[in-house]
C-alpha cells in the first residue's frame, strides 16, 4: 500500500471535516465526485482515524466533505463543495 492522504483536515470548533478535492478538466471523464471511489473512500477513512487518534478531543464530531471542481479549456466552470457527502461503516 502506497502513502495515504487526505487533501484537507478543516476544524470549526468541535466539527472536523476531511475534504477531499477532485478536480477535472472538461467532461469527458465523468464528474469529480464519481473518482470518489469505495476505495478512496476507505483510504480516507483510515487517514481520518490516525488523525483522531493523535489530535481528536472527547467531544468532537467528524464528517467526510468532498469539493469537486471542473476546468474547461483552463477555465473554471464549476466548483461544488458537499458537506457531509459520504458515511464509512463503523
Amino acid at each position: 500500500m502506497g502513502r495515504l492522504e487526505v487533501d484537507l483536515v478543516v476544524r470549526k470548533e468541535a466539527m472536523v471535516a476531511f475534504v477531499e478535492v477532485k478536480t477535472r478538466r472538461g467532461r469527458g471523464f465523468g464528474s469529480p465526485f464519481e473518482a470518489v471511489t469505495w476505495g478512496k473512500r476507505r483510504e480516507i477513512g483510515r487517514v481520518a482515524q490516525a488523525w483522531v487518534d493523535r489530535h481528536g478531543k472527547p467531544n468532537d464530531t467528524y464528517r467526510f466533505d468532498v469539493i469537486g471542481v471542473v476546468f474547461v479549456a483552463g477555465v473554471l466552470k464549476d466548483l461544488q463543495h458537499v458537506e457531509d457527502a459520504f458515511r464509512l461503516p463503523r
